[in-house]
């Protein structure tokens, strides 16, 4: 199981942290370790816990698609947050639907790409328990896809391309947000974002659950991080309905065909961006890296083609999903 072995990596990983930052005497190598850290043992050298490591690594290689769902959603992964800071400039966030309030679990606004004016929005997760509850760890209200719908009008209106970045379980479940029309608000977004004349790149970054990740994935390209997830609904929530047993959430997964590499082979996403071996937890400035290229890639095709055109190829698209 993928999580058994990152726990080994991580204890692995502290070890080698401490044999290439000794510390210069024991109360302050005390003082450095937190919780969970481990002291290297007498004996051991760089090279054979390094070794070890790489073994251990090594097997992440063949994932199934359970370990996949729990890389998608393990806590270190990269949030909205820093991937503007690290891939966009001059971002400038925009707040509120101008109806009702903002919706602090959708972050968007103006930024630019390699010198190229864009609107940038994405579900945002927090990095800690304070965060995660303020931001109903990445489950928007109706809001949230308003103010993502405000933000993709302004940018047809004037001419700059749409990236969204998906990562949620789903859109907000509470009766609130049924009462303030949650069904009609996505609905209403994937009619919009299919007819706008601009390019949209999605990217998944963790998971895409239901309608709250279509809520901004009508797009001309979907990427899909390599070990992301992409789905109707949760594997917990699709064994609950089938089987009436949400521990059977591992068997789900399997049947879901959720994975990057299966909805590549099935032709929904266009490219299945690498991550670090291990996951993307594992090395932030390498996965920003892949990213980028990615997204560079596909945005310079997609800025050749005219508005019609970029609307006609993206409702080919989702009428040829399936056939």
């Amino acid at each position: 199981m993928i999580k058994d072995i990152l726990k080994e990596v991580e204890d692995l990983d502290h070890r080698i942290d401490n044999l290439q930052n000794p510390a210069s005497e024991d109360d302050g190598a005390s003082q450095l370790l937190g919780e969970g850290d481990t002291q290297p043992e007498a004996g051991e050298s760089l090279e054979e816990l390094q070794a070890r490591r790489d073994a251990l690594l090594e097997q992440c290689r063949e994932l199934t698609p359970a370990d996949r769902v729990f890389l998608a959603r393990h806590q270190g992964r990269p949030r909205i947050d820093e991937y503007i800071r690290e891939l966009f400039t001059d971002f400038f966030e925009q707040r509120g639907d101008r109806q009702c309030s903002d919706d602090q679990s959708i972050l968007g606004g103006i930024a630019r790409y390699k010198g190229i004016p864009v609107t940038v929005i994405g579900h945002r997760k927090g990095s800690t328990l304070e965060e995660n509850m303020r931001f109903r760890f990445g489950m928007p209200e109706p809001e949230g896809y308003r103010k993502a719908l405000r933000l993709m009008q302004q940018a047809e209106k004037f001419g700059r391309p749409i990236i969204t970045f998906i990562d949620t379980p789903g859109a907000y479940p509470g009766k609130e947000a049924e009462e303030r029309g949650q069904g009609e608000a996505i609905a209403r977004n994937l009619a919009e974002m299919s007819g706008l004349t601009v390019p949209i790149i999605s990217v998944v970054t963790g998971e895409g659950s239901s309608g709250g990740a279509l809520g901004l994935g009508v797009a001309n390209r979907i990427l899909m991080l390599e070990n992301a997830v992409y789905s109707v609904l949760s594997p917990e929530g699709f064994a609950s309905i089938l089987w009436k047993d949400s521990t059977r959430s591992g068997e789900a997964c399997e049947i879901m065909k959720l994975t990057a590499q299966d909805l590549f082979d099935d032709g929904v996403v266009e490219e299945v961006i690498p991550e670090p071996l291990g996951g993307a937890q594992r090395d932030h400035k390498a996965l920003f890296a892949a990213v980028d290229a990615a997204l560079e890639r596909h945005l310079t095709q997609l800025c050749k083609m005219n508005g019609k055109a970029l609307a006609d190829q993206r409702y080919k698209k989702y009428r040829q999903i399936g056939l």
